[in-house]
């Protein structure tokens, strides 16, 4: 209760505070490149239950169509405003409608879409859906530059799966065991320091 409590709040503040700043990238999106201003898609949240996830739309409307879930380096699907959005992670800011919606968390493991959830380990999949996804954790910090390393990947989406993805997983079990509202806390106050210095 405490958690979902201190979520609220703090999703309700954030988009308050950064209304203007929500605003000012919509209308960039807008004017880049054709399309909507969100991308929703598909993610597997707590219980293993699905919802659609809100980000701002960084690719092409059709990239679904032309290329693999995973992004990598420089993928050309991205446009020209995606680039810097996914850079500092802006693209993630409407997340805290989610978080409103109760469909995810300020943290908790960041929730894939069900085609890489298919290949959890059981085990691994009751600890890490037993908790809402959130939108950051020790996982996500870990990672930052996944897409790079993806980049030079003979095949990227069979590295995500056999390399990257495990080792994510192994991170998000040690969360779901351990977490408390301090240590979501110390998430929060990680990520905003990584994303300052970005």
């Amino acid at each position: 209760m405490a958690k979902r409590l201190f979520d609220l709040i703090g999703a309700a503040a954030a988009l308050l505070l950064l209304a203007p700043v929500l605003l000012g990238v919509a209308m960039w999106i807008k004017l880049d490149s054709p399309g909507p201003v969100f991308f929703r898609q598909e993610r597997v949240g707590r219980g293993g239950r699905g919802f659609r996830i809100h980000k701002f739309r960084t690719m092409r409307v059709d990239a679904p169509a032309l290329g693999p879930a995973v992004t990598v380096g420089r993928d050309p699907r991205i446009t020209r405003a995606g680039h810097w959005l996914r850079h500092h992670r802006i693209d993630e800011l409407p997340q805290f409608i989610d978080v409103l919606q109760g469909t995810m968390s300020l943290v908790g493991p960041r929730p894939e879409v069900p085609q890489y959830v298919a290949h959890y380990p059981e085990a691994l999949r009751q600890q890490v859906l037993a908790v809402r996804p959130g939108i950051t954790d020790p996982a996500s910090l870990a990672g930052l530059d996944e897409a790079t390393h993806l980049a030079t990947a003979a095949d990227p989406e069979r590295t995500y799966v056999e390399q990257i993805l495990p080792v994510k997983l192994a991170l998000q079990a040690d969360y779901a065991r351990h977490a408390t509202l301090a240590s979501d806390v110390a998430v929060l106050w990680r990520t905003l320091r990584v994303l300052l210095a970005r």
